[in-house]
């Protein structure tokens, strides 16, 4: 897997978020981005998926412009090769736990219950697939968001503040599934972050501002 983005900028009206930001991450690589709020550092992963679209520059999946790819195209890469773990968790209400973390297999035509129940167990979730999520708390539905984004093993996974949340006892075993889950598959992760704990666990972290990324040791 190689994800990789050239001069991409992003604008809203005449406001600019962001410019010239240039990535690129491989397999098994944990990428933290950090910056001050409010600098673009969700629309920036929202770009990365194809979720969001640009003003300027490329990114590319495998050797696929995204930026050529229709809306369907987009969701079917977005099925078949990428997780993503949003800060609001988005689980649906109507459904148990056991049904949101399988809704991506859904998506691709499957149906893996022992999958399922084996995620529910690697994300410490074990026995709670039949409850609903208003049943769990914070760090459950984080760990929800977190198994749905693994079980179909994308190629690479993006986590917008997934701790943001969380007390930092509940945050630190969160981190330490997520970087199990991806790092037994080898998928790369690309993480938003405030956190000085989780940006001191990757292999690089870059502080994103309206001039792009930088690498960084810390954390703004």
């Amino acid at each position: 897997m190689q994800l990789k983005v050239i001069d991409l900028a992003k604008r809203y009206g005449d406001l600019a978020v962001f410019s010239q930001v240039s990535l690129q991450v491989q397999s098994g690589e944990f990428v933290a981005i950090v910056g001050e709020s409010g600098v673009g550092k969700s629309t920036l992963l929202n770009c990365l998926a194809g979720l969001d679209t640009w003003d300027q520059g490329t990114v590319h999946f495998n050797g696929l412009d995204l930026g050529q790819l229709s809306d369907d195209q987009l969701a079917r890469l977005r099925r078949q090769h990428i997780g993503f773990v949003f800060q609001a968790f988005h689980v649906l209400p109507h459904l148990d736990v056991a049904q949101n973390v399988a809704l991506p297999l859904m998506l691709l035509g499957q149906r893996d219950d022992r999958r399922v129940q084996a995620m529910l167990g690697a994300v410490g979730l074990a026995g709670l697939g039949g409850r609903l999520p208003q049943q769990l708390s914070g760090g459950q539905l984080q760990r929800v968001a977190m198994a749905r984004a693994l079980i179909h093993r994308p190629a690479l996974l993006l986590a917008d503040e997934p701790t943001g949340n969380l007390d930092p006892a509940t945050a630190a075993r969160v981190l330490d599934t997520l970087l199990e889950q991806t790092r037994e598959h080898q998928a790369a992760l690309v993480l938003v972050t405030h956190s000085q704990a989780a940006a001191q666990r990757a292999d690089r972290v870059l502080q994103l501002s309206a001039q792009g990324l930088r690498p960084t040791k810390g954390v703004a």
